[in-house]
């Protein structure tokens, strides 16, 4: 079967149920086209699925109606760009995860993704200008050498990260915890129209899906898994932002967190994190000299 039959059948299954790759590769192993998905029993999808036998029902009747919905057409009317496993632009590293996306679904400048260096910017969502004067050490020599700078889309923090990094005439990538329809939070709503016009937002959920708690961790997965370094700027001592850096530092990345006063429980986390294998961080040539350095001894 050609690829673009088998990426239609595939954005109908993960139309129905978006699901990361670890979970579909029982079925593709067995349907490796998904030439057989619609015809199989109820019985065999829900083993291959894990599904109870009353969903896996419900999802063969979506499924079979997501396949006549031309969802190539509205993602195209959107402007949005599915990018599956085995597309050329779907980014390497990725699929090093446990829990890989089936599917990107891109919208903006899909050129960044195949850059050589991306170094991801977190912090807290109440981040204080502590985290925006340290961006500003830390970002201008990231930006100068052309680094893409990745972040959540968040408030606080992230969406300092980003504003700072396209004032700079940077590149940033934002990677939301819900489809392209929505737009959250709303604080945000003129750094989204940014971001999609001049840089690129990705997303492992179909534009209709809103956002629930439990995706965002599930989105920081893909802010490390995207960058080779992860920087914090401001953190609570457990917060999603340190799960976030537990999750770069257990998959090797280089991790570097900006030392804080010890007065302020937004440095709780970094400082922590220092004691745990993280590098402190001052200056953006530092990160600059290590990722140039590990490049150019492979």
């Amino acid at each position: 079967m050609d690829n673009q039959s088998f990426h239609q059948r595939l954005l109908a299954l993960h139309y129905v149920m978006p699901i990361p790759l670890n979970r579909l590769k029982p079925l593709l192993q067995v349907d490796p086209d998904l030439v057989k998905c619609e015809r199989m029993n109820i019985h065999q999808l829900s083993q291959l699925l894990k599904l109870t036998y009353d969903r896996a029902q419900k999802f063969k009747v979506a499924y079979a109606k997501a396949l006549g919905t031309p969802l190539i057409q509205a993602y195209k009317t959107n402007n949005i760009t599915p990018l599956p496993f085995n597309h050329p632009n779907y980014p390497k590293q990725l699929s090093t995860l446990y829990d890989p996306p089936t599917i990107l679904y891109a919208k903006g400048r899909l050129d960044y993704l195949l850059m050589d260096y991306f170094v991801a910017v977190i912090g807290a969502r109440d981040a204080t200008d502590y985290s925006k004067d340290a961006m500003a050490y830390i970002l201008p020599p990231l930006v100068k050498h052309d680094m893409v700078i990745v972040s959540g889309l968040a408030k606080g923090a992230d969406a300092m990260a980003h504003q700072l990094t396209h004032e700079l005439g940077g590149k940033t990538i934002g990677v939301l915890g819900h489809g392209h329809f929505h737009r959250y939070p709303k604080e945000n709503l003129l750094l989204y129209d940014i971001m999609e016009k001049h840089h690129l937002t990705l997303s492992e959920y179909p534009p209709y899906v809103t956002s629930q708690k439990w995706y965002f961790p599930m989105r920081n997965r893909l802010i490390s898994g995207l960058s080779q370094a992860v920087v914090v700027t401001e953190a609570k001592e457990k917060s999603g932002t340190v799960i976030t850096l537990q999750h770069a530092l257990d998959n090797g990345k280089d991790v570097y967190c900006v030392p804080g006063p010890i007065t302020s429980m937004l440095s709780l986390g970094p400082n922590q994190s220092l004691l745990e294998g993280a590098k402190p961080v001052w200056n953006g040539f530092q990160i600059v000299e290590e990722l140039q350095s590990r490049l150019f001894q492979k």
